[in-house]
This record gives C-alpha cells, sequence and structure tokens, in this order.
C-alpha cells in the first residue's frame, strides 16, 4: 500500500522540465514569461495516483469508463473528511464541475430565470448561465472587516425580486473565503424561503487551510434546505484537471429527483483515467492532500511576507482555502488591466480580474500552488514592473 506521497518534493521543482509540459499553462505564452496564472499546480503527482495511471497504461487498460464505484469511494472520503454522511445514489458523475453547472441548471431552472453569482467570481459562471438560456442576476460579495463574504440582504433582495437559483462558489474563486457553516445556514434559509435552488461549486474544498472548516452546502441536509447540489472534483485537490471527473451530490432525495432529468448520457463524457485516479485520490490521496495543504499554506505566508515588503501599493488578503492569490493593483499605475501590463512589462502571467466581474478590474489572480523559488520569482517579476 502506498503512504500517498507526491513522487518527487513539493519544492524541488525544476523550471525546466516544468517548461517541458504541454499542458496549457506552460503553453499559452512565450517562453521567457513565468506562467503563474490557471489554476493548475506544478507539484509532481500523487504516488497512488502516478501508480494506477501506470498500471492502466502497462495494461492497454484505455477502454470506456464504468463510473459505478466513484460514488462509494467518495462518500467514503467526504465522510473520513469532513464528517459528511454521503448518500451514494444521490451522487453523480460528470466530466467536469463547469459541465455539471450547466446541466444542474438545465434540470432544476427554466428558460430565462435568473441566477444570481457573487463577483468578483470565476468567469466561466457567466458564460455557463448564458449558454444554457439563463440571465446572471449580480449580487457582488461585500468585505466585512476586510473579508469577502456573501451580501445577504442583496440575496434576499435578487430572490424576492424572482431569481431561481443562487451559484454558489464555496470556497470561493477568486477570494478564497471559506464561507462558515453559520452563513451557509443563513443563505439556506433564505433560500428555501423563496423556494431558490442552491447550486454550489466546492471544487477547492479539499484545500481548505489549517484553522478553517471547509462545510459542503449539501451536508445541511434537508431539514435546511432541499434544493441544494453540491458539485466537487479531485481535479484542482490532486491536480487532475485533464483527465476529466466529478461528482454532483444532491443533498435531498427531492434534489436527487429533479436531477433525474440529467441526460443518462452524461456519464459516457466522463474520462476512464479522470475514474481512476479519482478513485485513488479519494481512497488512496489523503498523506499527499495533507502534505500539499501544509506547503501551499507556508506558500500562503510567504506571498504575505514578499507582497509587504517588495510590492508597494499592492493589497493581499491571505485566502482561507487554495492556492489562489486576488491581489489588488488598484492603487498603483498599472491601471484596470494590471495582467496584461505585468505580461508584456514583467514577463509573469497572472489571470486578468476583469473576466471575473466589474469587480475584478484593477486585480489580478496569483497562482502559488508550485515551489517558494517560483514565487519569489514571481513577485520580482511583479516588483519590475511596479518600478518601471
Amino acid at each position: 500500500m502506498s503512504d500517498g506521497s507526491a513522487t518527487g518534493g513539493f519544492d524541488d521543482l525544476a523550471l525546466p522540465l516544468l517548461r517541458l509540459r504541454r499542458s496549457v499553462k506552460w503553453t499559452q505564452y512565450e517562453p521567457d514569461v513565468l506562467p503563474v496564472w490557471i489554476a493548475e499546480m506544478d507539484f509532481d503527482v500523487a504516488r497512488p495516483i502516478h501508480e494506477a495511471l501506470l498500471e492502466a497504461v502497462s495494461r492497454s487498460d484505455l477502454g470506456y469508463p464504468t463510473t459505478d464505484p466513484l460514488a462509494d469511494a467518495f462518500a467514503r472520503f467526504a465522510h473520513d473528511r469532513w464528517g459528511w454522511t454521503v448518500q451514494s445514489e444521490h451522487v453523480y458523475a460528470v466530466s467536469d464541475v463547469v459541465t455539471g453547472i450547466g446541466e444542474v441548471l438545465l434540470a432544476m431552472t427554466e428558460p430565462g430565470d435568473g441566477v444570481v453569482i457573487n463577483p468578483p467570481v470565476y468567469a466561466p459562471f457567466f458564460s455557463t448561465i448564458e449558454s444554457v438560456g439563463r440571465r446572471v442576476v449580480s449580487v457582488p460579495l461585500v468585505a466585512v472587516a476586510g473579508r469577502p463574504t456573501v451580501d445577504l440582504e442583496g440575496l434576499e433582495a435578487a430572490f424576492v425580486a424572482g431569481a431561481r437559483a443562487y451559484l454558489l462558489c464555496n470556497p470561493h474563486n477568486p477570494t478564497g473565503t471559506v464561507l462558515s457553516k453559520s452563513e451557509l445556514e443563513a443563505i439556506a434559509d433564505l433560500a428555501s424561503r423563496y423556494g431558490v435552488a442552491v447550486i454550489s461549486d466546492e471544487i477547492h474544498g479539499p484545500l481548505t487551510h489549517p484553522g478553517t472548516t471547509f462545510v459542503s452546502f449539501a451536508s445541511l441536509g434537508a431539514d435546511r434546505c432541499k434544493r441544494v447540489v453540491s458539485l466537487l472534483s479531485a481535479s484542482k485537490a490532486w491536480n487532475l484537471a485533464g483527465l476529466k471527473c466529478a461528482v454532483i451530490v444532491a443533498g435531498s432525495p427531492s434534489a436527487a429527483e429533479e436531477l433525474r432529468r440529467m441526460p443518462e448520457s452524461l456519464r459516457y463524457h466522463v474520462g476512464h483515467f479522470g475514474v481512476l485516479a479519482s478513485l485513488a485520490a479519494f481512497t488512496e490521496g489523503g498523506a499527499w492532500l495533507d502534505e500539499c495543504v501544509r506547503h501551499i499554506a507556508v506558500n500562503r505566508s510567504l506571498l504575505s511576507e514578499l507582497v509587504a515588503s517588495e510590492l508597494p501599493g499592492v493589497r493581499y488578503r491571505e485566502p482561507e482555502a487554495g492556492y489562489l492569490a486576488w491581489l489588488d493593483f488598484r492603487e498603483t499605475h498599472l491601471g484596470d488591466d494590471p495582467a496584461e501590463v505585468l505580461h508584456t512589462v514583467g514577463r509573469v502571467a497572472l489571470s486578468p480580474g476583469g473576466p471575473m466581474g466589474d469587480q475584478g478590474r484593477g486585480f489580478a489572480r496569483l497562482n502559488f500552488g508550485t515551489s517558494a523559488a517560483i514565487v519569489t520569482e514571481a513577485v520580482r517579476r511583479i516588483a519590475v514592473t511596479l518600478a518601471a
């Protein structure tokens, strides 16, 4: 039995070897640009996943997937990790979380319905809602004691005005906020009162930092809110985005009944390697995940120190989960799209804030799911841009 460790060290990353990778992170920009943009970590794969995929290739096991074992494996992981009792029959396989969001919206809402989101938020939320014929209803995050969180008054106003669904991002991308159980319960009470479906993207949940507790919305139970669906995946926590596998979890029997409107063919779009890797992650990848979270927590603190000492005018609040830093450049001279200036001048690629909503103007998102040396070099390049 593997101990779940990485095939290499978390901080032992060689930039020339990383540049040999063919994923979009390493091919989108020119060779002299340091990519710290898309949500893809640089670490070596967890050993159980490495072994599972190598064994499949050695058997020429490259056929169609079976998703049958996935529900039980995820249910055990959720119970062991979070104390969440998941009914296996309420778990549905899907290729990825964004695809799942679209399918759930089709199953639980009607054409033209309003769907609430909290910008600045993951950019595909906007396009996914529109692609299935629903309307984006914007209720921006508010700051409470400097912490970005959901505007409950704005949320209720949107529900009163007729919005039929709420697409929540928890942990939130890009701010890294993890909503507390009491915050989730307040949202659930509002959604229940107005008959609104809650669809919760929880893909970064396994990467919650020490000192913060992740609670899945679907774990609140049918007594709190019946029309609830959570979407999760091993893809962010174990860096498996290209393998295509995620789960949709109904929070109640009635939500599961609504999800039966989804096409049966969804499961056939899941990747075979995605299922094999997810099974290995959920059953044997816990030790690797713990080590990964410890490492990114160290990088989170390192970035705080570097921003404070090297980047005048830049503001940064440490995320409560994940490896994405939401950097505020509004007090600098970099304008509404600092990521563009950082690319052209500093030769460092961050994700632009603008596509995440009007509230993202003047912001950029930095990925610190890498080595300390690469984080330090990224900050150096940003500093050079600010000084230019």
